[in-house]
């Protein structure tokens, strides 16, 4: 084997997208599978806002192909700083704003700002891509197992106890892959800690940061209440980096526009970076986007829409798991909360198909997308033990018309099981 990095000799490929390549290939081979397994949108289910579209089209008629500024279009930033401040009631100046090719991009860069290797970083699992990102920067990998108890979010109790020598904490909410959010209580208790510790080191050592990852939080379903750190402790803002934008919001993540806030120093490091790396969003995208999220009362109207139809799907399929739990099949769910996805259980292993055992959680997944045409990410593709029974399943494709025949085979595929 052709020597390299030693980067690349440890990053482990993505389990979503080897699923996700299994399921095109049945697909090509004339299969129907129920495909719940994406966390994006099928734009001909949930296309991006009609304005938005033609926006972008006037913009790229208008000439607007050149670079962008390295930290984003004044304009952009203005326009962000409107939005948050409008729904989150927290203000920020401009050179405290960072626009990029989306999420991942901003995540990258704040890692390389903060982190050196060997630093502590805290994220719990099952959760998105942080065991990449601390791969990817040699970090000391701090690992929080949730529990159903706690709808898969960490504790504060979690954090207390390892946040001795951390430099970064990562907390997503709403939650990639499950659906949930932190409660206020728990959230304020670890901007609490976070604020102690920080107090207690030296003014020649590193900090701890809160990495605040609310790409989804928008998206709330039912009495479900999105918190944010800076409204609940304002001198967490000294400490906390957001990641935010369009992506999930308005539909749009292949529009590739978002943005971080947080302390104008590490912001300034972060766009240094971000320089470096070219992963700028588009200049017409930026110029589109700056004008659409100036219409509060259509940006209104779209997520308004856009969470019932997502809201409509996410409970119409956990009364269908209730249902089938309610028959005496092994499967549960979590009451949806918010973004775009629902955490299922299929508590299958050690049942049996024509004499044929279902042994580890990877056959249950394979049995189910067999036998019930049903995909969907189980939780060990997040960091998760790899016999945790629990998946995330994502209705960002899902077509109403789906789901009733998609439980009828699901019934059918365990009703097989012995």
């Amino acid at each position: 084997m052709r020597k390299l990095s030693q980067l690349s000799s440890t990053l482990k490929g993505s389990e979503i997208v080897r699923l996700g390549n299994e399921i095109n290939e049945r697909k090509s081979r004339g299969e129907h599978i129920y495909n719940f397994t994406i966390g994006d949108f099928d734009p001909a289910v949930f296309p991006i806002p009609q304005e938005l579209e033609e926006l972008i089209t006037n913009a790229y008629k208008n000439h607007y192909t050149n670079y962008p500024p390295a930290d984003g279009l004044q304009e952009l930033r203005a326009a962000v700083k409107s939005f948050i401040l409008e729904r989150e009631q927290i203000d920020y100046n401009l050179n405290e704003i960072l626009i990029a090719s989306g999420g991942r991009p901003l995540i990258y860069t704040l890692f390389k700002a903060i982190v050196d290797p060997g630093d502590k970083v805290i994220y719990a699992v099952p959760s998105w891509n942080n065991n990449h990102y601390c791969t990817m920067n040699g970090a000391e990998h701090c690992v929080i197992a949730t529990t159903p108890q706690n709808n898969f979010m960490p504790s504060a109790a979690d954090i207390a106890a390892n946040i001795h020598n951390a430099v970064l904490v990562c907390l997503c909410t709403p939650q990639n892959p499950t659906g949930t959010t932190l409660p206020k209580n728990e959230l304020e208790k670890i901007c609490q800690i976070i604020l102690d510790e920080n107090n207690k080191r030296g003014s020649d050592e590193k900090k701890v940061y809160l990495m605040f990852d609310q790409m989804y939080f928008t998206l709330t379903h039912g009495i479900t209440q999105h918190h944010n750190p800076i409204a609940l402790k304002p001198a967490m803002k000294e400490y906390t980096i957001f990641i935010d934008g369009i992506s999930k919001a308005f539909a749009a993540t292949g529009v590739r526009v978002g943005w971080s806030l947080g302390p104008a120093d590490i912001i300034g490091k972060m766009k240094a970076l971000l320089s470096h790396i070219g992963a700028w969003a588009p200049m017409a995208e930026q110029k589109a986007v700056a004008q659409y999220l100036g219409q509060t009362a259509l940006v209104n109207h779209f997520i308004n829409q856009f969470k019932a139809a997502l809201e409509q799907r996410l409970v119409s399929i956990y009364n269908g798991f209730t249902a089938l739990k309610q028959k005496g099949f092994a499967v549960d769910a979590i009451i949806p909360q918010a973004a775009i996805y629902l955490t299922i259980k299929l508590d299958l292993t050690g049942k049996s198909f024509n004499g044929t055992p279902l042994q580890t959680q990877a056959d249950v997944t394979s049995y189910i997308l067999d036998q019930a045409k049903l995909a969907v990410v189980p939780f060990y593709a997040f960091g998760d033990d790899d016999q945790s029974p629990w998946y995330r399943l994502s209705v960002g494709t899902c077509q109403l018309q789906h789901i009733a025949p998609m439980f009828d085979q699901l019934e059918a595929a365990l009703a097989q099981l012995e």
